[in-house]
């Protein structure tokens, strides 16, 4: 598994439902995109939960040749047109998990970024993540979790799919307009080694 998300901050009197008009109109067209175990399309509003407007897809890939081929074509293309080419992050995938709402279409994901500091040692703060995301896959209401790492700011990332408003859990809330899982079976479960 791979994860990939850019995000496209936006003015802060822009009209977020041309985003919404975006996805409703194109979120399908990668709902059997080869090697795309899920891409959840993401806005925040500026208000009490966010500063920025910013749509912020996020994606998992279930093979690299996937995430090459939509960066690589028309696909991202049409956001490099539309907005400029954003900065796209990436992280290996170091576990995925079904949620308790499994079966349900997400409405909220939750997205917390967290820095390994140099006095952990990478491979305790991997495993007491890894803890925490099997707690927030059993916890009422989540759909999907994933987390994953970029080892070279060593920075982990902590992805969670609800079914609705999530409990308290720290990180960054988004809406999500439209869910594409046409390989989301084949995301291997669990820890990633």
């Amino acid at each position: 598994m791979h994860a990939m998300q850019y995000e496209i901050t936006l003015p802060a009197d822009y009209d977020m439902e041309i985003v919404r008009r975006r996805v409703a109109t194109r979120g399908h067209l990668l709902d059997d995109f080869p090697g795309l175990g899920l891409k959840a399309y993401l806005i925040r509003e500026r208000g009490d939960t966010s500063p920025v407007n910013q749509y912020a897809p996020l994606y998992l890939w279930s093979a690299p040749e996937g995430m090459n081929t939509f960066l690589w074509g028309p696909g991202f293309q049409g956001i490099v047109d539309d907005f400029g080419r954003p900065v796209v992050q990436h992280w290996t995938g170091l576990a995925y998990q079904e949620g308790a709402a499994s079966k349900t279409l997400p409405r909220t994901a939750v997205r917390r970024r967290e820095r390994i500091t140099d006095t952990v040692r990478p491979a305790d703060a991997v495993e007491a993540a890894l803890e925490e995301s099997r707690r927030l896959a059993s916890a009422p209401g989540a759909v999907a979790t994933a987390l994953a790492v970029d080892p070279r700011h060593w920075e982990l990332l902590h992805f969670t799919l609800w079914e609705h408003e999530p409990p308290q859990v720290p990180g960054d809330r988004y809406e999500v307009l439209h869910l594409s899982s046409p390989e989301r079976d084949r995301l291997a479960r669990g820890k990633q080694w």
